[in-house]
Parts: C-alpha cells; structure tokens; sequence
C-alpha cells in the first residue's frame, strides 16, 4: 500500500468551465441556459429558442477546449485545498477529454499552478479508477466530481472508494440534485477539504 489518493475531476471542481462555455456560445451566436445540468437542452439556437441538434454540441464543446481554455478560472478554495490534501495523499485529475486534449488540459492546469498527474478518458470514470488503484496501490481513496453518472461508475466498479459529488457552479448546483450512488455533497472547497481529509484517515469506504 501506498499513500492515500485523491482522484479529481477538473471542470466545475477545480476549474469553472460552464460559465465561459455560455459566454462563448453568446458570441457564436448561441444562448446556454444555464440552469439546465445537461448540455444536451442547454444549448438553444438564439433564433427560435430550441435546443440544437445533440450532434452539434460536442464539436462546440470541443472547439471551446481546443481554442478557449484560457477563458477557464480555478473555482475558490481549489488551489489551497489541493495544497493542503497533497501534504497525506497523491492527486490525479480525472478528465473525460479525448486523449489528443491532454496537453491542453496539462498546460491549462499548469497555468493556473495546479501541477498533478492528468489522466484522459471517455465514458464512465469507474474502470480508469479501478486501473489507478491497481497501479497506484493506494491506502484509501477519495473522488470527485459533479456529474451523477461518474459516481455510478465509480460505485460499481471500485465501491471502496469514497465518493463526493461536487458542483462549482452554483446556477448548476441550484437545479443539480444529488447523485444517489455519493457519500456526500458538497459545493465548498473548505468544507469539502474537511471531509476528504477525514475518509483519507477513516480508511475504505464500506462495500
């Protein structure tokens, strides 16, 4: 075994991404309504007010990632509870980006002086966190991240690990429920910082 492990989404737990998104879409021509959780209603043809056609929104979002990262701040409090977990754990950030992203996404992180292992990856982030615990061997395990169908993925596939589900972006969080398959939510770094800190000391979540 070795040290803890705190495994971390980036867009809207470390990073605020929606807010820039909805920025961008307003200059392209496209309303983001914001308070809607999935991207597949939020994003509206400004000219009749429905949504676009779903296989418009990813080359949006991907043209966002590859051109306007720069627009992207660190959500307050990442920066000092990263500082403060990495004193009794190893960091890797998680991020459902294709893997020709990765430098994008290293570079970004790096300008905003968060320097952690990044790993890519597509569809559900249960079997990447299964392959970072049996690569890393950690003693306990936390994640987080903001959308409810990660930490389904997660509860199945490696259910020792904690789990806590985090929305940075607080119109989002508003209409945002839980995730049923987290041992937690919480919105605030600080008080997020508290609870990691304690399973990282408790041990294995129960199976």
């Amino acid at each position: 075994m070795s040290r803890p492990l705190l495994i971390s989404d980036c867009d809207e737990v470390l990073l605020h991404m929606i807010a820039h998104f909805a920025e961008w879409l307003g200059e392209s021509g496209y309303d983001f309504v914001l308070d809607q959780p999935s991207f597949m209603n939020a994003v509206r043809d400004r000219a009749t007010g429905q949504p676009i056609a779903q296989d418009r929104v990813w080359p949006l979002l991907d043209t966002f990632f590859i051109e306007e990262t720069h627009r992207q701040n660190v959500v307050p409090g990442a920066l000092e509870a990263l500082a403060e977990i990495e004193k009794v754990a190893d960091v890797v950030i998680l991020t459902n980006l294709p893997d020709e992203h990765h430098a994008i996404r290293v570079n970004q992180l790096a300008a905003c002086d968060i320097r952690y292992q990044v790993v890519c990856n597509q569809g559900g982030k249960g079997p990447p966190v299964r392959e970072l615990i049996a690569r890393l061997q950690p003693s306990v395990t936390v994640f987080v991240d903001d959308l409810a169908a990660h930490h389904e993925s997660v509860a199945e596939h490696a259910p020792e690990v904690w789990r806590l589900h985090m929305v940075a972006e607080p119109k989002v969080a508003s209409v945002s429920p839980p995730a049923p398959h987290a041992h937690a939510r919480i919105d605030d770094w600080a008080e997020a910082t508290r609870w990691i800190l304690d399973k990282l000391r408790a041990g294995p979540a129960a199976e």
